[in-house]
C-alpha cells in the first residue's frame, strides 16, 4: 500500500520520492518501459506513478505529451499496460496516473479490479472534480485501491478538508496552476499550498508539477513530505531511452532530498 509504505519514509525523517514515467514509453532494445521502471525503484523511489497515455490530457505539458504520443503510437493501451505491470516485481508500491474519461469507459468497477490484480494500489485521476469522484471512489474503495486527490492552490481551506479528507495514498499538492514540465525557478504557490495542507491532514503531503532539479525538490520539502517527479524524469527517458541514464537522475534527486 501507498500511504503505509510513504509514511515510513516520513516516520524515519525522510522525505518522499515518487517520480512518474510514461507507461509503454519505446526505449532503446533489449530494455522496455518496465525496465526503466525497476530501474527507478532501484535508484531509491518510494513509489512510482505509472502514466496510462491519453490522447486529450489536460495537465499535461509538452513532455509528457510526447511521450504518451509515442507510447499511443506503439501500441500501448489501458488493459495492455496493467497487464505488464502484473509481472513486474518493482519493490514499491505503483499507482496509475491517467484521465476520467478514459476509465469512465473501461467501466469503473472493472477498471478498480482490474488495477488491483495488477499489483497497482492506487490511482490519480486528476480531471474528476471531488463533487463527481464518487462513483470512482467506491469502485476503487471496494477493490483496495487507494485514491490520491490533488489540491489545487486556489482551492478555499473548506475545499481542502474535505480533499484531504477523502484522499488516500497521498494528497497531491498542485504547486502551481498550468500544466506539468519543469521551471527555472520554484513557484511560490508551492510552499504555500503545502503548508495548507500540512495544516489540515496528517496524510502524507506531496508537491508535483513545476519541480524539475533536486535543489527544488530540497526547497519545497523544507514544507513539504516529498515530492512528485514527472517531465524531468520522462525527458530523460525520451532524450536517452536509456534505464540506466533515467536512474541515474532519480538518484540524483534520492540523494539530495536524503542530505537535506
Amino acid at each position: 500500500m501507498l500511504q503505509p509504505a510513504l509514511g515510513a519514509r516520513i516516520a524515519s525523517g525522510g522525505r518522499c520520492l515518487v517520480p512518474y514515467l510514461t507507461g509503454g514509453l519505446p526505449q532503446a532494445d533489449p530494455a522496455d518501459w518496465t525496465t526503466t521502471l525497476c530501474a527507478i525503484a532501484d535508484a531509491g523511489a518510494d513509489a512510482i506513478e505509472v502514466g496510462i497515455p491519453f490522447s486529450d490530457p489536460v495537465m499535461d505539458g509538452p513532455v509528457i505529451q510526447q511521450a504518451s504520443d509515442e507510447a499511443l503510437a506503439a501500441g500501448a493501451n489501458p488493459a495492455g499496460i496493467l497487464d505488464e505491470l502484473t509481472g513486474v516485481d518493482a519493490g514499491v508500491p505503483l499507482a496509475v496516473m491517467t484521465y476520467a474519461n478514459l476509465v469512465y469507459r473501461f467501466g469503473w468497477e472493472r477498471f478498480a479490479s482490474t488495477m488491483s490484480a495488477s499489483g497497482v494500489g492506487a490511482a490519480i485521476l486528476p480531471d474528476i472534480p471531488l463533487e463527481e469522484a464518487d462513483p470512482w471512489c467506491n469502485a476503487a474503495d471496494a477493490a483496495g485501491v487507494e485514491t490520491v486527490m490533488l489540491a489545487a492552490p486556489t482551492a478555499p481551506d473548506e475545499r481542502l478538508e474535505r480533499i484531504v479528507e477523502r484522499a488516500s495514498g497521498f494528497v497531491y499538492a498542485v504547486g502551481l496552476l498550468g500544466i506539468t514540465g519543469e521551471r527555472d525557478e520554484l513557484a511560490s504557490s508551492a510552499k504555500v499550498i503545502a503548508a495548507r495542507l500540512k495544516a489540515v491532514t496528517d496524510k502524507p503531503v506531496l508537491v508535483g508539477v513545476g519541480i524539475g532539479s533536486p535543489a527544488q525538490a530540497v526547497e519545497v520539502c523544507e514544507v513539504a513530505d516529498g515530492v512528485v517527479i514527472g517531465s524531468a524524469v520522462v525527458r530523460r527517458a525520451l532524450q536517452t531511452r536509456s534505464p540506466e541514464a533515467v536512474a541515474e537522475l532519480v538518484g540524483g534527486f534520492r540523494a539530495a532530498l536524503d542530505a537535506g
